[in-house]
């Protein structure tokens, strides 16, 4: 049995969403730090550009919850929420520490968009702890 066989029909339509959606993140991303950058836009232009990466990264949050409503397979989507959470917890903890060590000027400021990129990565690392827990 091949991988594409393994994987259930919510997960090939996840993997199918999941790509496009983060491939216009990193397009859009990069377009509007390089016009922001290049140009030094000012008013309703620079909100815009400021604002258009966060668009495709929501759009990522609605595949990963399009995927846990479809999956049919409670075991999976278990893995899942279970993952998420571990990727909230870690998340969130990690967010406040960096936190009260900004406030005593011991770390520098972290941008807060990248606490959503930790997040993915955080979950990411979850799913194979959680999955080995019923081996």
């Amino acid at each position: 049995m091949t991988n594409k066989e393994k994987l259930s029909p919510a997960m090939r339509r996840y993997m199918t969403r999941f790509m496009p959606t983060m491939a216009t993140y990193i397009g859009v991303l990069l377009v509007c730090v390089f016009a922001i950058d290049a140009w030094s836009p000012t008013g309703p232009l620079l909100w815009l550009l400021a604002v258009a990466p966060a668009l495709p990264m929501i759009g990522i949050i609605v595949v990963m919850g399009l995927y846990l409503v479809e999956e049919t397979d409670e075991f999976q989507r278990n893995i899942l929420v279970q993952s998420l959470l571990w990727g909230i917890g870690i998340t969130l903890g990690a967010a406040s520490i960096w936190g009260f060590l900004e406030n005593e000027h011991l770390v520098p400021h972290a941008p807060s968009f990248l606490w959503f990129p930790f997040f993915c990565g955080a979950m990411g690392l979850a799913q194979p702890f959680v999955r080995w827990r019923y081996r």
